[in-house]
């Protein structure tokens, strides 16, 4: 969903699974999928650890606690905390459509897989690269208070623990910040800059 990034402060989702596929993000048969419709792929996200054979929520899966079990809104679970190597395995984009369908705005990780992290830019979710002691300490503030309130500032590119009062900063690609922070994809770039464009054309 296309909406301007500037200041998060959310609780946040631990997902504490290194090498987070995307197929345990997505399984490959919404892959077949003809539709873009963000409910659907919100409803498919990770959803071979939410449910089991029979269709029954995983208790233990932590979309399933009751602590993280209500669905994202407007400072609320907007963020995800991951594991290492958030977003290997296949390229499908549909992993990125699965984590902004289920309303997540930002993934906190120490390293993701390169096209994932792209794909995700392109989705209107940000990936924030941190330390892994300062993703460490997000985990175990959360595990210690659920409540816990993390704080990602995209034009200081900052996030901070507030639990801890840490703060660490994040790199972004300038482009893509301003693309964030304006709600612009690709093409609204292009079309806002059209006069510029032309005016180049011409001077050719």
């Amino acid at each position: 969903m296309k909406a301007k990034f500037n200041i998060i402060d959310s609780t946040c989702i631990p997902v504490a699974i290194d090498n987070c596929n995307t197929d345990l993000i997505i399984p490959a048969r919404y892959l077949a999928s003809t539709t873009r419709d963000p409910q659907f792929f919100g409803d498919a996200f990770m959803h071979d650890l939410r449910f089991d054979a029979d269709g029954k929520p995983v208790p233990d899966f932590v979309l399933n606690q009751p602590a993280f079990s209500e669905a994202p809104s407007e400072g609320v679970h907007e963020i995800i905390v991951g594991g290492q190597n958030w977003g290997s395995g296949s390229s499908r984009e549909h992993a990125a459509w699965a984590i902004a369908g289920y309303g997540v705005r930002v993934v906190i990780t120490s390293s993701f897989a390169d096209i994932h992290r792209n794909n995700l830019l392109n989705c209107f979710v940000l990936p924030v690269v941190v330390s892994k002691e300062f993703q460490k300490e997000l985990f175990e503030s959360i595990e210690a208070n659920p409540e816990t309130r993390v704080v990602v500032n995209v034009p200081e590119q900052s996030v901070k623990n507030c639990s801890t009062g840490k703060i660490e900063h994040f790199d972004i690609n300038g482009y893509k910040k301003y693309c964030l922070m304006n709600a612009l994809d690709d093409i609204d770039f292009l079309l806002e800059n059209t006069a510029k464009i032309e005016a180049y054309e011409n001077q050719r």
